[in-house]
């Protein structure tokens, strides 16, 4: 595994600042980090950079579904359907640790959006599209049968269900994974490193003024080509660039609550309909379920995009309307995220009306930018805009590069044909750490986050000597995170690494002290910085937990 460490951060800007790369790309979201990959083992030099962390922005604040986007059927996109339907095979064989097989429970009630027929016809397009075989074809079922896979379902408007095949991964995760293996390619990558301005030769884009925001000191990268895929700062970009014309973004905010299991036991995946003509999903992840998502439309801050209480509010009645035997209520929230869709603007369509495909925007100085899309298509996205870039390098600087391979390059962690030997390889883990108390949960989270790296993980932890056991591993998982995956405060670890401030949020509290420690002897960090890290760290467990109605 090669080395991927804020630690080396000297070195790799003075390697950034030095050399001329075929391309930069803007944006350290899933979008960013699949461009790289595709550009980078196509053979050309790439640099990356992301003003905040990796994948703090929307790509670790989706539904996390590999989904195959059913409800498009309904507004005719069958194009959309049928490419993002097809992805899900692809990204789970690419990573079959992290992308894991989702069966999708659609309850089928009185007044509600789908019929029978139609869910039957709609589904059965839905799998001719998305090429479905085997198990994973789509199933009819009756009342009778819907209620044994999930009794929560309101016995009295219950008609049946559908039920069909799809995928859940951790979006954070699959991002940092496409950068970790475009590094194999040569591709350098930088977090925290924010671009100010463009470079420019003859009126044309040739690099980028980039500030170093741990340090407050600028640099410039050169090449040959600059993409921003910077997500729901697209147009800012585009304006620095002074190319603000054609279309433009459309962002709308989309929310997602967390719930202990206990308060909802959902026993499977559930895509459910809710009183507004809206669709929701309820999704069972180890300790927790999680519900989502809104879709309205947002012009505030989008470096402060925030749960609130009306949101909540809405997302517990739809489920409280679905589930009649539950009752959630604000307290039971235990966590939250809310993130933003960088959608293409269409005049006269409302926020859920929106297309979700991408599309690209080339300025007159050359600067290309692409926006949209989804998380299921990030892989296809990337393709199209390096296929893009690739002709026109070939063209003006006569090279030669390879075509688009990354359906065939195995991300960073798997090392498994397929979903079976990942079952497996939990049980081995398992078996190695139950004898200090772990229980199988634990086993789950470290394969299904890290893949084979586990390994990397537990040798770190045999080294670690304190009595609590759940505290050497989570210094185990540090260490990794700190020397391989560019994290360098606590937030980077504790949201985006690991995503324990949506599903293990109280493992933050038991361990933030001891967590900072590490922080300040890895990184010597001095008193004040550490006071700043512990209080953001509160600040972000308070304002995505804290629904009371004192708050508001």
């Amino acid at each position: 595994m090669i080395r991927f460490s804020n630690l080396d951060r000297k070195e790799i800007i003075q390697e950034l600042s030095t050399q001329t790369y075929d391309l930069v790309v803007i944006g350290g979201g899933i979008t960013g980090g699949g461009i790289a990959l595709d550009a980078a083992s196509r053979g050309m030099k790439v640099a990356l950079v992301e003003k905040g962390d990796f994948a703090s922005g929307t790509s670790s604040k989706s539904t996390k579904l590999i989904h195959g986007g059913l409800r498009y059927l309904k507004q005719f996109d069958f194009w959309l359907v049928k490419e993002v339907g097809s992805e899900r095979a692809i990204v789970h064989k690419l990573a079959p640790h992290l992308v894991l097989p989702e069966k999708m429970l659609l309850p089928l009630i009185d007044g509600g959006s789908y019929g029978k027929w139609l869910t039957s016809i709609g589904l059965k397009v839905y799998d001719i599209l998305a090429q479905v075989t085997g198990d994973d074809k789509r199933q009819m079922l009756e009342k009778k049968e819907a209620l044994k896979l999930e009794p929560l379902l309101p016995k009295k408007i219950l008609n049946g269900a559908g039920y069909y095949a799809e995928y859940r991964t951790d979006d954070a995760r699959l991002t940092i994974e496409n950068i970790k293996t475009s590094l194999n390619y040569g591709a350098k990558a930088l977090n925290y490193a924010e671009v100010e301005n463009f470079i420019y030769e003859d009126e044309k884009v040739a690099g980028v003024q980039v500030m170093d925001v741990a340090t407050g000191t600028q640099f410039n990268i050169k090449s040959k080509y600059v993409i921003s895929a910077a997500g729901p700062w697209v147009d800012e970009l585009r304006s620095t660039n002074n190319s603000k014309k054609g279309k433009r973004l459309h962002l709308t905010k989309g929310v997602h609550l967390v719930f202990p299991f206990e308060k909802l036991p959902v026993k499977q995946s559930v895509y459910f309909d809710i009183p507004d003509g809206r669709m929701m999903f309820a999704i069972p992840r180890g300790k927790i379920t999680y519900v989502g998502t809104t879709d309205t439309n947002f012009n505030l801050d989008k470096d402060n995009v925030k749960t609130d209480i009306a949101d909540a509010i809405y997302l517990i009645s739809a489920v409280n309307n679905m589930f009649p035997d539950i009752e959630l209520e604000l307290d039971d929230i235990i966590s939250s995220w809310a993130g933003l869709r960088p959608l293409i603007h269409e005049e006269g369509k409302s926020a859920s009306e929106l297309s979700r495909k991408d599309e690209i925007f080339t300025s007159d100085t050359g600067l290309v930018s692409i926006a949209g899309g989804k998380l299921t298509g990030y892989r296809k996205m990337a393709e199209r805009v390096v296929n893009r870039i690739s002709k026109k390098m070939e063209e003006e600087y006569d090279l030669d590069f390879k075509e688009c391979s990354t359906d065939k390059i195995p991300l960073c962690g798997s090392q498994f044909k397929k979903f079976k030997h990942v079952k497996k390889y939990i049980e081995e883990v398992f078996s190695k750490i139950e004898p200090d108390g772990f229980v199988h949960y634990d086993a789950w989270y470290l394969v299904t986050n890290y893949g084979k790296q586990t390994e990397e993980i537990l040798e770190a932890y045999k080294t670690f000597k304190n009595s609590d056991a759940g505290l050497r591993m989570l210094r185990a998982e540090l260490k990794f995170g700190i020397e391989n995956e560019m994290v360098l405060n606590p937030m980077d670890f504790f949201i985006r690494r690991t995503g324990r401030l949506y599903f293990d949020i109280d493992s933050i509290r038991t361990y933030m002290e001891p967590v900072l420690a590490e922080f300040k002897k890895s990184y010597d960090y001095d008193d004040a910085e550490i006071l700043k890290f512990k209080e953001k760290l509160e600040e972000e467990l308070d304002s995505h937990s804290n629904f009371s109605l004192e708050r508001a």
